[in-house]
């Protein structure tokens, strides 16, 4: 709770910061690359989180990876790592992008089928669902899945809404079992 308590104030500095300078989409682009890098890095995590580097020799590296990045956004990575809080670099992009996202009324949403789904099937899919969560538009991340037999699953934040034909079949047996 209170990493992510830390993570919330340093993404809501970087957000401010972001409007006054219109710089909003540079800077979440450059916060999701960073997240992807930060997630997915092994090599940069353990040199990250080695107690034994010294925080000149981190500072240096972030600045090495990341040197075409926004300097708002490198100034942000240099304080995390100064009061070692590397850790929460992840959870900072996350919240920057939730805040952004806000501001424009797009929400964040998975959508699982069967095969990848076409440019006018998503856009048909954010213009049916974004009014049920009170947003403008979704932004979709298509994600197969051949378990579910046909139809679509999709997930807004913490609300599912399962239209898979694998859904029903469940659905049905707990009729049938209840």
């Amino acid at each position: 709770m209170i990493g992510s308590t830390v993570a919330k104030r340093y993404a809501l500095a970087l957000f401010q910061l972001a409007n006054e300078h219109q710089l909003l989409d540079q800077m979440e682009e450059e916060l999701r690359v960073v997240k992807d890098v930060v997630n997915h890095n092994s090599e940069l995590n353990a040199v990250l989180k080695s107690p034994k580097l010294p925080i000149e020799k981190k500072k240096e590296i972030i600045k090495d990876a990341f040197a075409s990045a926004n300097q708002y956004v490198l100034n942000t990575l240099m304080i995390l790592i100064e009061r070692h809080r590397e850790d929460h670099i992840s959870d900072v992009a996350d919240h920057f992008i939730s805040l952004a996202n806000d501001e424009r009324g797009i929400a964040e949403a998975k959508v699982y089928s069967i095969r990848p789904l076409t440019e006018a099937e998503q856009n048909a899919l954010s213009a049916s669902f974004a009014a049920k969560v009170g947003k403008r538009s979704l932004r979709i991340e298509n994600i197969v899945d051949s378990n579910l037999l046909g139809g679509i699953k999709l997930r807004i934040g913490n609300r599912i809404f399962d239209g898979s034909l694998r859904g029903k079949l469940d659905r049905l047996e707990r009729q049938l079992l209840g």
